[in-house]
C-alpha cells in the first residue's frame, strides 16, 4: 500500500484554482468544465455541516450567481495546506444587476471575505466547507 503523495502548496493551488476561476464572471466562464476539472464525481459543497449540495447543484449555483452579479470576481488572497485540506482565504467583489439577498439592485457593490476548506482526495476536491460574510454584503448593498 503506497502512501498518498504530500499535498504541497503548489499542488494545492493548482487543484483549487479552477474553482475560483469559475467564480470570476461566471456568466462568461466555462463553469461546468472548470468545476469538473477540480472536483471529484461525488463532490459536495457545504455551507453548514448538514447543508450540502452536489457538484451539479454547485455548478448551477455558480451560473445563477453569474446572472445576478455579472462582474463577480473571487480572488484567492491566501492558501494554507494541512494534510489533505486546502484552506483558502478569499475575497469576493461584485455589483448585482438583479435582486440579491433580498435587495433590489442599486448600482452599489460589495466586497466580502470568504473562508473555504477543501478536502482533497486522489488529486481532486471531494468536499468543500465554505463561509462567506454575506451580512457584510447586505450592509454594503444597502440592506439592514
Amino acid at each position: 500500500m503506497s502512501a498518498e503523495p504530500v499535498l504541497t502548496l503548489e499542488k494545492a493551488s493548482a487543484i483549487v484554482a479552477p474553482i475560483y476561476e469559475a467564480l470570476n464572471e461566471p456568466a462568461k466562464a466555462d463553469v461546468e468544465s472548470l468545476v469538473k476539472q477540480s472536483t471529484s464525481l461525488d463532490f459536495m459543497s457545504c455551507a453548514t455541516e448538514g447543508d450540502c449540495i452536489d457538484r451539479e447543484s454547485a455548478i448551477t449555483r455558480f451560473k445563477v450567481l453569474g446572472r445576478i452579479i455579472p462582474d463577480l470576481h473571487w480572488a484567492i488572497r491566501e492558501i494554507q495546506v494541512a494534510g489533505d485540506e486546502v484552506i483558502v482565504r478569499g475575497e469576493a467583489t461584485g455589483t448585482p444587476v438583479l435582486p440579491f439577498l433580498g435587495i433590489q439592485p442599486t448600482g452599489k457593490s460589495f466586497k466580502i471575505m470568504s473562508i473555504d476548506i477543501h478536502i482533497v482526495k486522489d488529486g481532486k476536491v471531494a468536499r468543500t466547507y465554505h463561509v462567506e460574510s454575506w451580512t457584510v454584503a447586505l450592509r454594503q448593498l444597502g440592506g439592514k
